[in-house]
Parts: C-alpha cells; structure tokens; sequence
C-alpha cells in the first residue's frame, strides 16, 4: 500500500511511501486485540480499594449477651457485620491488576490494529519537521493544515520531541507518542494516526523483530 507524504502545511509532496504488508495488511487478530488492550486498561488500574473489615474496627469484644436463652441469635461482638458499624464481609482489597502477555501477541495485536486502520483510510504520513519552540497554536494550525482538528488525533514520531510534546500536552483530543510508546489502545482510540515519515522504518523493525 502505497501513502503519499503530506507536508506541515497539508500538501502533497511528490514523494510516496511504501507501507509494510507485515505490518498494515495482515489477516487481523480480534482476540489478540482484546486481550492487549483488556492488559493496558488493567494496568491503568491504581488497585488501592481497601474496605474496613471486622479485623479493622476499633470496637468492644465484650460479649453483648448471653449464649442461650434470649431467644436471639448468639452474638459475641459489636464488629459482627450483621450490626450497623461492623466490619464489612469480603469486602475489597488492594491488589494488582496487571497480567502478562507473550512479546509476540503484544506485537500481533499492534500490527492488527495499526491493518484496520490503514484499511480504513486514517492513516497520514507526515514530512519530518522540527518545531524551534514549544506553541500550542503551532501545533494547533498544524492539526488544520492536516484537517484532522476536532478529532481524536495519535501523532507517532520516531524519537522524543520535547516541543512537539510541550505543544499538545494541553489538547485532549491530540496525543504525541513515540515508537516506543506506542500501544493498541492508543491506536484503536484514536481517530486517525499521523505517522512522522521517520517513524516508519521505526516501527517496522519494532514489531517485525523477532
């Protein structure tokens, strides 16, 4: 599948690009998309949940009643769930959320998600640029140039640009990720992906390695 370049302020170039068939137009794994995503939301989970049970509550353990004879079930403390301020019964406590995934189906997922968008058309590739200083109206005009503005908008550069990441941290319909930030989720949310022209050659030596 062949891209043309599009520069900063939304032209074509007269270069084009080759994408990668490994990589945008492989036979699409749905389950290994669910499960690296269902991974990424776990691991996004704080897990410090605690409830107060029996064990926690600063109460009297003085025998409430007598064993037999009042008619009433037996009681032997005030920290009994079954009273009000007692002790929760199974209630939640922290945890870790995160589970592990084979390199392999992390990598398949990708090239899964990074196919359906390619096969939809929302894949942009951008002439490499610099940006001197950190502007959000720069990025801004960049956005309309490409006419993606007001759209969920994944920007993938091959390395960390402080500028570019200064300049759209404040927009929340745009994000700026390199190579190796890149995840399913990310590319699945978004409505289109602006691909640097350097991160190409990036990302498919990233997921075709072994």
């Amino acid at each position: 599948m062949e891209v043309t370049v599009t520069n900063k302020s939304g032209k074509a170039t007269s270069k084009k690009v080759k994408l990668n068939d490994e990589v945008f137009a492989i036979e699409p794994n749905d389950h290994a998309i669910y499960l690296d995503v269902k991974q990424y939301l776990a691991a996004q989970r704080q897990g410090t949940h605690s409830a107060t049970e029996r064990a926690d509550i600063h109460r009297t353990t003085k025998k409430l009643k007598r064993q037999k004879g009042t008619g009433g079930a037996r009681a032997g403390s005030m920290k009994s769930p079954l009273f009000r301020g007692g002790g929760r019964v199974f209630g939640p406590r922290p945890r870790d959320y995160s589970f592990k995934l084979n390199k392999k189906l992390k990598k398949l997922a990708r090239k899964s998600a990074l196919t359906y968008k390619a096969k939809e058309n929302q894949i942009i590739v951008l002439e490499d640029f610099q940006m001197e200083t950190p502007k959000t109206k720069s990025f801004l005009d960049l956005l309309n140039n490409l006419k993606v503005s007001g759209k969920k908008t994944l920007i993938i550069i091959a390395e960390s640009n402080k500028n570019l990441y200064l300049s759209s941290r404040n927009l929340s319909l745009s994000k700026v990720v390199t190579v190796s930030e890149l995840n399913t989720y990310d590319i699945l949310d978004a409505t289109n992906l602006v691909l640097a022209e350097g991160s190409l050659k990036v990302i498919e030596e990233t997921l075709l390695s072994n």
